[in-house]
């Protein structure tokens, strides 16, 4: 019964973390929560006033949220410093409440000094959004003189309830983050595995299902990854260690991406073209029958299986020679003479699951140290020694130099000034709106205003996140007006449901903006209650004034200091062009017996790239955009440069495998069939810099034919070029099909 109980307990906190990974947002959600609950029992204790309570709750909401440094002793000094700008800010705002205009130029400096204090790194945004927090909260509660001793005694317990959220009831460090992280990692690993083995099984009415689960699994292991390498550098003891975790995550990610695209192109009898899997609306071709015999299908079945088992067991139940037997079966399948009777696209899927197998090996022991290797088989031997030799390389290797970045951009030309004025025009354009709709509560367009320009660059972004707060406003408002009726002047029933409304608040922020201003206005709502001053006019006033906000931020965006979409998707695209060359360039160059180079980072570097992109297009791929072709086109673009991203990042895995693989031969050939590829990444991106620009985009022969003639006709695995040739005629194909969507037209080959 216990270890049926342990089982189910696992199971859940693996689809946890997999949902969550690191469990960051149920963490952040929790402590918020923790924080505002402690807040209000302290203050409820001291039998405080209503407006003081709710003073009380936003202190302790920002506090909490505001700080985002990742060292515990660096978030205290923050929290520290916090305090005495929450008694400024909230001095100034009583003592300017009657005096309106002096009162709204000093909140228009104040947003201002607060937007450019994110050029201070993460303390500098968090003082600025505690002040400008901690005025607003003076205008929400009308805060005046006579009130400030009580107001400066409710931010102290607020900033003290949030220390003790934060360091004593829901502690985190970096480590347990990264750990946290890690076993996200794995529970995401073997979902995709899982989701393999259904398209293993899956019929013809299956296929597109399980087809659209596999791109959102492997879409979400990659997401994950990113998340890993964001904390490494804080949740390791030293870089050595940090840039082993970093390869092994990168192996086992890419190894289970190559399985099952090689289970793809097993499943097609006509060699399903790997090309147009990450396409979007893109399916499998017709005659989607296993072209090998049921005993091999089985077999295949079974050693997915296995491979699951092996990714998602702790290390505390990893031992026994039952997981030895299987890690042994799967790893022999590395060795040519291990392969089973099976047509060569089936035999490539159990090559992809000794590499898999070797991987998943090389993450345990980076994650869980030594391994019992009493049961190991002359395979798995040879495997560990593979992994033993990569890690004393990395231990040994001496950091490169990093490359002279551009010169820092000054004056107006940086982005946090260039923001911060622009939130200042905007902000008094909303001030001297909503002032027009309301003398009480016009500090709502400011709010509004201020929100919209949080992590957003070009005016496309924000006009986007405009309308996803005014729906999700609208549909809070909604929802307001049904729970005050219900709540009616119940405090603590309401304060219960403001705790609820802010955990799904943080909850869901990284997932829907909508959804979390539904929750923002739904609990606004309830405070109105809790005031005294809720009405159906004050609701409907929340709206105007959110429009009005979203308004005055798009207008200030457009005319001052403006940065359009199409500037910022075309710098973003040069930089993921420019990082891909860069990969696929060195990574052939490694292949082709070249110096060995740190490939990890520059991959991580091109997938972060190609991450930013992807956000920036968010306006210009929105179903509320009028231009339906262009949308189209850049989804097309960026789904080719993510297939180009992927075969770059098998390219610098298989790369950084030669020194340690004798096995594995390097072949100077490659150097030269990777000509064209680099020479046309470079051109595209020449060709968005500068449309002038004189280059084409050359074609021709596929990539295999310009190697040595005769050469792949009997393939031998251990040959690198057989290990990268389709990577390297899919890059290929990827790369020329851009450079129609771009405005190129591809050079003819010449006969």
């Amino acid at each position: 019964m216990r270890e049926a109980v342990r089982s189910a307990w696992s199971r859940t906190w693996d689809r946890l973390a997999a949902f969550d990974p690191g469990l960051l947002r149920l963490t952040a959600g929790l402590r918020t929560v923790a924080a505002i609950a402690l807040t209000l029992a302290v203050l409820g204790l001291l039998r405080v006033q209503v407006p003081q309570l709710v003073a009380g709750a936003i202190a302790a909401m920002a506090a909490t949220f505001a700080i985002r440094e990742k060292q515990p002793a660096q978030q205290a000094i923050t929290l520290a410093l916090g305090l005495p700008v929450a008694f400024a800010s909230v001095t100034l705002a009583a003592l300017l409440s009657r005096h309106v205009v002096a009162g709204d130029l000093f909140f228009v400096v104040l947003i201002f000094c607060a937007v450019y204090g994110r050029r201070f790194g993460d303390r500098g945004t968090a003082l600025g959004l505690i002040g400008f927090q901690v005025y607003f909260l003076s205008l929400f509660v009308h805060a005046v003189p006579p009130v400030l001793p009580a107001l400066y005694g409710v931010l102290t317990v607020a900033f003290l309830s949030s220390a003790t959220a934060r360091f004593v009831l829901l502690p985190q460090t970096p480590a347990g983050i990264l750990d946290r992280l890690r076993r996200a990692f794995r529970a995401r690993l073997g979902q995709l595995v899982a989701t393999q083995i259904e398209l293993l099984d899956a019929g013809p009415d299956d296929v597109e299902k399980v087809l659209e689960d596999l791109r959102t699994g492997t879409a979400r292991l990659h997401e994950t990854a990113l998340l890993i390498q964001g904390r490494l550098a804080d949740g390791t003891a030293d870089e050595a260690t940090a840039r082993l975790l970093q390869r092994r995550i990168a192996d086992a990610e890419i190894t289970a991406e190559r399985l099952g695209l090689l289970l793809l192109t097993a499943r097609s009898a006509e060699r399903t073209d790997t090309l147009t899997l990450h396409l979007p609306g893109a399916g499998l071709p017709s005659g989607l029958e296993l072209p090998v015999r049921e005993e091999a299908t089985a077999v295949l079945r079974r050693d997915l299986e296995a491979l699951r088992l092996l990714v998602l067991r702790p290390a505390g139940e990893a031992s026994g020679t039952a997981l030895a037997h299987l890690r042994n079966r799967l790893l022999g399948y590395r060795d040519e003479e291990n392969l089973p009777l099976a047509s060569p696209a089936v035999q490539d899927v159990f090559r992809g699951l000794g590499e898999a197998a070797r991987a998943v090996l090389g993450l345990r022991v980076a994650l869980d140290g030594p391994q019992d290797e009493s049961d190991d088989t002359p395979a798995t031997a040879r495997s560990r020694e593979e992994l033993d030799a990569e890690d004393a390389a990395i231990e040994s290797g001496e950091a490169e130099g990093g490359e002279p970045g551009e010169p820092e951009a000054r004056g107006l030309e940086r982005p946090t000034t260039r923001a911060a004025v622009q939130v200042a025009v905007g902000s008094a354009l909303a001030i001297a709106g909503g002032e027009l709709l309301s003398a009480q509560r016009w500090y709502w367009a400011v709010l509004t205003c201020w929100i919209v320009f949080i992590n957003t660059t070009s005016t496309g972004e924000i006009l986007v996140k405009g309308y996803r707060r005014l729906l999700g406003t609208v549909l809070g408002v909604v929802a307001g007006i049904l729970l005050a009726g219900l709540v009616g002047h119940h405090t603590w029933t309401a304060f219960a449901l403001v705790l609820l409304f802010v955990f799904a608040m943080f909850y869901t922020a990284p997932l829907s903006y909508t959804l979390m201003s539904f929750f923002v206005t739904a609990m606004l709502g309830l405070l109105y209650t809790l005031l005294n001053t809720y009405s159906m006019s004050v609701l409907v006033l929340r709206v105007e004034e959110t429009a009005l906000g979203a308004a005055c931020g798009v207008i200030a965006a457009a005319v001052v200091l403006p940065i359009r979409t199409d500037r910022r998707t075309d710098e973003l695209l040069v930089a993921v062009l420019d990082k891909l060359a860069d990969v696929t360039r060195t990574a052939v160059d490694q292949l082709s017996g070249g110096v060995s180079a740190d490939l990890v980072d520059r991959a991580r570097d091109l997938d972060q790239a190609l991450a930013d992109l992807r956000a920036a297009t968010q306006p210009l791929t929105h179903p509320i955009t009028p231009l339906r072709s262009r949308r189209n086109t850049v989804r097309y673009v960026v789904a080719l440069l993510e297939t180009c991203a992927y075969h770059g990042r098998s390219l610098a895995a298989t790369a950084e495998l030669l020194p340690t693989h004798p096995s594995i031969a390097a072949d100077p050939r490659l150097r030269t069939a990777c000509g064209r590829i680099v020479h046309n990444i470079e051109t595209l991106a020449a060709h968005v810099h500068d449309p002038r620009s004189a280059g084409t985009v050359e074609s021709g022969p596929s990539i295999a034919s310009l190697l040595e003639p005769g050469s792949l006709r009997t393939p031998r695995y251990g040959r690198v070029t057989d290990r990268v040739l389709r990577h390297l005629q899919r890059l290929d194909e990827a790369v020329s099909g851009l450079a129609r969507p771009l405005g190129m037209a591809p050079e003819r080959p010449k006969s």
